[in-house]
C-alpha cells in the first residue's frame, strides 16, 4: 500500500503561531523533506521533536522529488515544510505535490500560515477580489513584460520579493502599472512587523532613505474601469509609442493592439509605420 505525502505549514515568524496538528504531524511522520534543513531544525528544536530531515530544495528537486515518492511508494508517511509558511506557495513543494498526486498517492494539507494573506488584510486594499503573482522574474526585461500582462486586471495583486530586489521591482510596477495605492509589508507576525501604505511613488522615496531587510509582500490596488479603459483614449499610434517606450518591441506591441482593439495587425501597422525603432 503506498504510503502519504503531508503537507505541513509552519509559522511565518512567531513559532507561537504553530498548531497542535502541526505538531503532531511534524512528530508521526516518518521522514520530513524540508527546502533548508538548517531552518527546519530550529523549529524542531524549538518544540523538542525528534525527526529526520530529508533536504528538498529548488536545486535538487528533481532527484529528490524522485527518492521521496519511492519511499511513499513503499509505504512511508512524508512530510512536506517550506522555510515559513505553506508549502507549495511559490516553492519547490508544489513539484513533489504533483508528482505524488500523478503517482495515486494520497495527500493531507494541514491548515495554517500563509504570508500572503496577512498581508492582503493588512493591506487595506479590496479583498473580495485578488491575484496572488508570487515572485516577479529576476531578469528586468522579463519582469518587465509579466507586469504588463497584469497591467489591466482589476482584482488587487500580490507579489512575493526579495530584499535586495524590492527597490528595483517596486520601480518597475510603478512605470508600467502607474503610480497605485501599495502596501509593503516585511516581517510578518515578528516583534517589528511592518507595513507601509500610500502611493507607490510615495513609498519608494521613503524607502531610499531606509535600510531594506526582511522578505517583502507588496500588494498593488488593482487597475480601476477608468483606466483601464484610458489606454482607449490614446490614439493607435500614440498606444503603440507608450508600450515601446516602456521596452517593448515594436513587433509585439503591434500584436498586442491588435488583440485588445480588436482590430488587424495591419492597421495598427500602417499608423506606426513611421515609427522608427531597433527591434533587435
Amino acid at each position: 500500500m503506498a504510503g502519504k505525502l503531508i503537507v505541513i505549514p509552519t509559522p511565518i515568524g512567531n513559532l507561537g503561531d504553530v498548531s497542535e496538528r502541526v505538531l503532531a504531524a511534524l512528530r508521526d511522520v516518518e521522514l520530513i523533506a524540508a527546502e533548508d534543513t538548517r531552518h527546519s531544525i530550529r523549529l524542531l528544536n524549538h518544540y523538542e521533536i525528534k525527526n529526520k530531515l530529508f533536504s528538498y530544495h529548488e536545486h535538487n528537486k528533481r532527484d529528490a522529488g524522485i527518492k521521496l515518492v519511492d519511499m511513499m511508494l513503499e509505504g512511508k508517511t512524508i512530510g512536506i515544510v517550506t522555510d515559513a509558511g505553506m508549502p507549495g506557495i511559490s516553492d519547490p513543494g508544489a513539484d513533489l505535490i504533483k508528482e505524488a498526486i500523478g503517482r495515486g498517492i494520497d495527500i493531507e494539507v494541514l491548515p495554517g500560515p500563509t504570508a500572503f494573506v496577512n498581508a492582503l488584510i493588512l493591506s487595506g486594499l479590496n479583498t473580495e477580489e485578488f491575484y496572488f503573482v508570487g515572485f516577479l522574474d529576476r531578469n528586468k526585461k522579463k519582469r518587465k513584460e509579466k507586469l504588463l500582462e497584469l497591467e489591466k486586471i482589476k482584482a488587487t495583486l500580490i507579489f512575493y520579493e526579495a530584499p535586495h530586489r524590492i527597490m528595483s521591482s517596486l520601480k518597475d510596477i510603478n512605470e508600467v502599472l502607474g503610480n497605485r495605492n501599495v502596501a509593503i509589508t516585511r516581517e510578518l507576525t515578528k516583534k517589528f512587523e511592518e507595513v507601509k501604505r500610500g502611493r507607490i511613488e510615495d513609498i519608494i522615496i521613503t524607502m531610499k532613505e531606509e535600510t531594506v531587510r526582511g522578505e517583502f509582500v507588496v500588494v498593488v490596488e488593482g487597475n480601476s474601469e477608468a483606466e483601464v479603459e484610458k489606454i482607449f483614449q490614446l490614439t493607435i499610434k500614440e498606444d503603440l509609442l507608450s508600450r515601446i517606450s516602456r521596452g517593448i518591441s515594436k513587433k509585439e506591441a503591434i500584436k498586442e493592439i491588435a488583440i485588445e482593439r480588436s482590430i488587424p495587425k495591419k492597421t495598427v501597422y500602417q499608423e506606426g509605420i513611421d515609427i522608427d525603432v531597433d527591434d533587435n
